[in-house]
């Protein structure tokens, strides 16, 4: 019994692992197009209600005080736009913003030089700020609350503690994972939000959006069929939309229909559910090899021919939120949407139940 194959992992980072057309992290080509596709205000941003009504009572309310706003903490998956309203937070409040991550901040001496440049009433956007390191983040409580931060000069005993005034300023930060960011950081914040996976209609809107930015022509089954597929995060959806634009230009007339991007996604092996390659490879070796589980995550791996790493932090998070799989002490095991999912009859032992039955010989 392989006991810490459920074991989340301690990582910093996720691995990287393949690049993929449904991957929710930006790469060089997502950057430069997400920037003439980003909303320039709240009214604009598609999604997030309760997220936005909240953000603009905050920034209305610093703006008739006079005054910067308040700390902003975003949590959320990646490609749900924490950056976007970082810069919509900024041009809300007339401010320049400058944006920098929590890796790049590896020594105290790093966050105080960008805070000593700081204008009064800028914002600062940190990416990833759970990965900031131990003494920066201790620097920021300070400084997030008296505007205010000690910079030591000298080594040993002599060393001296200089104290540095900051001109107010609003920190923006995101993160994928907040329960990483420790209690006395959180607190700091004066408005936290937590981004919610979008729903297939708003991510038609995102995507019908985004094709009048990019004159391409798109009908509404279209988008829909596209929306479908993007796994509830507009970075997604945008890419694809991107990808079915190339097989509409050179297979078609240019116009996106359900049939052109149902046959566009199918070349780029993105099915109807929004799984890839690497998602169904997973699926279908725990349901051929393994009798749909359980079984161990590093045997799983082995049989996919992946990393472990790749195959928990890159594709079980989907696959558990869509209902497919599930983690259980003993390990893996697919659920019976996994099953109907790939078209497959499920051994005796798990039809009609939940998969559970199988742990414990019932």
């Amino acid at each position: 019994m392989n006991w810490d194959d459920t074991a989340p992992s301690t990582d910093a980072a996720a691995p990287a692992g393949p690049d993929r057309l449904v991957g929710a992290d930006a790469d060089g080509e997502d950057t430069a197009v997400e920037a003439a596709l980003r909303p320039k205000d709240l009214q604009e941003f598609v999604g997030q209600e309760r997220v936005r009504e909240q953000l603009d009572l905050v920034l209305r309310a610093a703006r008739a005080r006079g005054a910067t706003a308040d700390h902003v903490l975003l949590s959320g998956a990646p490609g749900l736009g924490k950056t976007t309203l970082s810069m919509i937070i900024a041009a809300e409040m007339g401010a320049p913003i400058r944006i920098t991550s929590g890796p790049a901040i590896q020594h105290a001496g790093d966050l105080a030089a960008i805070l000593s440049s700081l204008q009064e009433g800028e914002v600062l956007f940190l990416d990833e700020i759970h990965r900031m390191s131990r003494p920066a983040e201790e620097m920021l409580y300070m400084a997030m609350e008296d505007f205010r931060v000690d910079v030591i000069v000298g080594k040993g005993p002599g060393a001296t503690a200089i104290p540095l005034e900051l001109p107010p300023f609003t920190l923006v930060g995101a993160t994928t994972r907040a329960g990483l960011l420790p209690p006395p950081l959180r607190d700091r914040f004066g408005f936290t939000a937590h981004m919610e996976f979008y729903a297939p209609e708003e991510l038609q809107r995102v995507i019908h959006r985004s094709a009048g930015l990019l004159d391409v022509a798109l009908e509404a089954d279209g988008a829909a069929e596209i929306a479908g597929r993007s796994r509830g995060t507009p970075r997604i959806a945008n890419r694809l939309l991107r990808r079915v634009r190339d097989y509409a230009q050179v297979k078609a007339d240019g116009v996106i229909t359900r049939e052109i991007a149902s046959q566009a996604l199918g070349v780029y092996e993105v099915d109807a559910r929004g799984l890839d390659r690497l998602d169904r490879a997973v699926l279908t070796a725990l349901l051929k090899l393994f009798g749909g589980g359980p079984v161990g995550l590093s045997t799983l791996a082995v049989a996919v021919g992946e990393e472990r790493e790749t195959v928990e932090e890159v594709a079980e998070p989907f696959l558990v939120r869509e209902g497919l799989l599930a983690r259980t002490p003993r390990g893996r095991i697919a659920t019976p949407a996994a099953w109907a999912h790939l078209g497959m009859v499920p051994p005796q032992h798990q039809a009609g139940g939940n998969g559970q039955q199988g742990l414990f010989g019932a």
